[in-house]
């Protein structure tokens, strides 16, 4: 299937998960990977209770997670959410970014200047 474009360039779609539900968050990832092999440009950045899933879904070697992380589609979790979920730790070891740029939080406003359409899981 062709790319799509907004003119001249390439359609860009941050995938913004909150969800801490393992079926939402797997939508969402395999939503960015049907984007992605569409041609768009995707971006998933993990908030609220979805940064409780990456060390479930490593431990369960989950191939469309794994994917996603090291093509560097999936680009970090929220840092306070990480702190107050406890999972912080966990986070780290598995090399995820930790985005804080939102009051502590990990936020959509560097995306949306940067053109991206922000879909919420």
């Amino acid at each position: 299937m062709n790319v799509k474009k907004e003119g001249a360039k390439m359609k860009k779609v941050l995938i913004y998960t909150m969800e801490g539900k393992k079926m939402c968050f797997l939508h969402a990832l395999m939503n960015a990977k049907q984007l992605k092999e569409k041609g768009y440009q995707v971006k998933v950045l993990l908030e609220g209770q979805s940064v409780t899933l990456p060390k479930e879904l490593v431990a369960e070697n989950n191939p469309l997670f794994q994917g996603l992380k090291e093509d560097g589609t999936i680009v970090g979790v929220c840092l306070a959410c990480s702190k107050t979920l406890g999972v912080f730790e966990d986070n780290e070891k598995l090399g995820l970014a930790m985005i804080d740029d939102m009051y502590g939080h990990a936020g959509v406003g560097k995306y949306m200047e940067e053109g991206y359409e922000v879909l919420i899981f």
